[in-house]
């Protein structure tokens, strides 16, 4: 794991300590260095300032930027790393992540952060995350990131994206019959839709099932979530691709929010 210390930005200088954070990675198993904790520090930073500025997130106290924030994308890795094989404490090298509707960078840039061997690639429609999604990779030193603005359903028919991800994530953006026809066309072959949900996915599951089939899929996993701090109930949903998505899906216009798979 790379630990290389990067200067601080100027305007970041006075940094808060992160200690819901700390211990929250700690009942995780998951272990951060001081230069990671800077990096959370800085983004937590750049994220208040920024929102002063546009509609970022609702959540901008530090307490539960670092709960609802930074340990809930945290806490999709340990069971995501045990499907797929590997510690907990490393991604292997070259493992592509891409995260769709992204908006204020969860969970990839938590992701990003905790392993800095992970390549990412950070999708969302909106022009004013996009700029502060490429400032804030900047001003984290991040390696081997890109910030693409478009929309799933039209980047899941380009061939520089399609199928092309180890492991596609995405933090409740749509209902789940919908967005597995967004996520599953960027999956390559044997790699993972990583699915972020609330208490309710058993009901979105169930309307799911047929849709993930058609699209070249399989659940692999459904796994209850406990976020250190938080009550509020939390699932991590693994989907595995098992072959090519037909050609005709993502349907465009629309069609995969307003008509389902069903």
């Amino acid at each position: 794991m790379s630990t290389d210390h990067k200067a601080v930005p100027t305007e970041y200088a006075d940094l808060p300590p992160l200690p819901l954070l700390e211990e929250g990675c700690r009942i995780l198993g998951l272990t951060l260095t001081p230069r990671q904790i800077e990096q959370f520090a800085i983004y937590y930073r750049a994220l208040v300032a920024w929102n002063e500025r546009f509609n970022l997130t609702a959540i901008t106290d530090l307490e539960n930027v670092q709960t609802k924030h930074f340990l809930d994308s945290l806490a999709g890795w340990p069971p995501t790393a045990g499907e797929l094989g590997v510690q907990a404490s490393a991604a292997p090298r070259q493992l592509h992540l891409v995260d769709v509707g992204t908006g204020a960078g969860f969970p990839g840039v938590p992701l990003k952060i905790l392993l800095p061997d992970l390549k990412l690639t950070l999708v969302d429609g909106t022009g004013k995350k996009v700029l502060f999604l490429n400032q804030l990779v900047a001003d984290l030193g991040l390696q081997q990131v890109a910030v693409v603005q478009g929309r799933a359903e039209e980047l899941g028919q380009q061939d520089a994206f399609r199928e092309r991800f180890d492991l596609v994530t995405a933090r409740a953006v749509a209902p789940l019959n919908t967005l597995v026809e967004y996520l599953l066309p960027l999956v390559r072959t044997n790699g993972f839709a990583v699915i972020y949900k609330g208490a309710n996915v058993a009901q979105e599951f169930i309307d799911a099932r047929k849709a993930i089939e058609v699209l070249g899929g399989e659940t692999a996993r459904m796994a209850p979530l406990k976020v250190p701090f938080l009550e509020e109930g939390r699932f991590l949903l693994l989907v595995r691709k098992l072959h090519a998505t037909a050609r005709q899906y993502p349907r465009g216009q629309g069609l995969a929010r307003t008509k389902p798979l069903a």
